[in-house]
């Protein structure tokens, strides 16, 4: 999806995360998607006729909810006078916010980033979102990893920021001194010869591997001394790999180590690759950090700062990341607090809600009022001071640093004279 930014892609995704937590209390919840095309008169008199259906069910709490988020819909409707290029989504329904008689209507209304093909409503417990969760599942362009020496082989993928290991194979030839009795002219020719058969057998490895491999990009061959660039002269995988074959770089071994050489080696031609962009933000933070030069900084406080002082060159966060900042409040004598939750935990907790008395006064009417995204928060900020905001992943291990060792934010300042 190039024509969209690694910002709007991670925010889509987080408004798909935030609709995933709305619960309601009963099939009450409604998903509407309209395609391209479609008339709204067409969608507005379909809306009607499921108004009209709803005065059907049987409970008087569902039936007023689905009919006021079907009147929302079609409030919300009446503002578009055509369906945007990629259609329209709608969600609306009655959220729980703590005891019964506190819940309230939302609605989101939401552009996807890629065409809707047909009319879908539906309503439920929960909004329907499969349709704009698979428009957002990462289509990674992959790439071929090898490296070789005269002893082994490794074979691996390299897919978006994944690196998989898929296989390591090892040669079995003798090492360059010869067994006694053995002329040195005879020793080193049947040892050519065994090397010109493990050649062989690493290339039917790669046309095993990487011609079963979608959206192969490229081969980047490695190794120490000269054996890659015998090997590559002398090889037989299949044609079209070999015209993906993209750099033959240096390594000081043919291992897991090794293909990870490789990739920094081949930087240049992975440049676009998030594995290696990734790695190298975090890696300048951390080395920030332990040179303790004042430039790399975490915790929210301290990110904060550097925010609003306009001091931040990177802002880092973890693309796993999801802390809510939920301001609670008692309906009965108005105590209020504020709780930090995961999302992941935060469909729960407001269920729990309505069963928690209030630290003042014991009456179980506790409702959260306003709920705010921390990591949206920092985004923001960091957008209006000019900051460079990186997404960074948990499919790197200096990914997965940054999110146990450093509460998934970090920053990088700017340097001043």
């Amino acid at each position: 999806m190039p024509e969209h930014s690694e910002l709007e892609l991670f925010r889509f995704r987080r408004m798909l995360d935030r609709l995933a937590s709305r619960l309601g209390r009963g099939t009450e919840l409604i998903s509407i998607y309209i395609p391209h095309g479609k008339q709204l008169s067409d969608v507005m008199r379909y809306l009607r006729e499921e108004y009209g259906t709803a005065s059907n069910i049987k409970s008087k709490t569902t039936r007023k909810n689905v009919q006021d988020a079907l009147t929302r819909a079609m409030q919300r409707l009446k503002l578009f006078r055509s369906v945007p290029e990629n259609g329209l989504c709608i969600f609306c329904g009655m959220i729980p916010q703590g005891p019964p008689g506190s819940e309230r209507m939302e609605t989101y209304v939401i552009t996807p980033i890629k065409p809707i093909t047909s009319f879908i409503y539906r309503c439920d417990a929960r909004f329907l979102l499969d349709p704009l969760l698979e428009m957002v599942k990462e289509r990674d362009v992959n790439y071929g990893i090898v490296t070789l020496d005269t002893q082994r082989a490794t074979f691996a993928i390299l897919s978006g920021r994944r690196l998989q290991i898929v296989k390591t194979i090892t040669s079995g030839i003798a090492g360059k001194h010869r067994a006694g009795g053995q002329s040195a002219r005879r020793f080193e020719r049947l040892r050519k010869m065994e090397i010109t058969a493990f050649f062989r057998r690493i290339s039917r490895h790669i046309d095993k591997i990487y011609l079963q491999v979608p959206n192969l990009e490229g081969i980047i061959i490695g190794g120490p001394g000269p054996t890659k660039d015998d090997f590559v002269k002398k090889a037989t995988y299949h044609y079209t790999l070999k015209e993906k074959t993209l750099a033959v770089v240096n390594t000081g071994y043919a291992d897991e180590e090794g293909v990870k050489e490789a990739i920094e080696e081949g930087r240049a031609i992975l440049e676009g690759l998030r594995y290696t962009q990734e790695r190298r933000i975090v890696q300048e933070f951390l080395h920030e950090i332990g040179r303790d030069t004042g430039l790399g900084v975490y915790g929210e406080d301290e990110i904060r700062k550097g925010l609003s002082q306009g001091r931040v060159r990177t802002l880092l966060v973890s693309e796993d990341l999801s802390i809510l900042r939920l301001s609670i409040s008692c309906l009965n004598c108005g105590y209020s607090e504020t709780r930090m939750v995961r999302g992941e935990d935060a469909a729960g907790f407001r269920q729990s809600l309505s069963s928690r008395e209030c630290p003042r006064c014991s009456s179980p009417s506790l409702t959260i009022e306003d709920e705010r995204e921390l990591v949206e928060e920092l985004i923001r900020l960091g957008e209006g001071s000019g900051a460079d905001v990186r997404i960074i992943s948990t499919q790197t291990e200096e990914g997965v640093m940054l999110k146990r060792s450093f509460s998934g934010i970090a920053a990088i300042l700017k340097k001043f004279d």
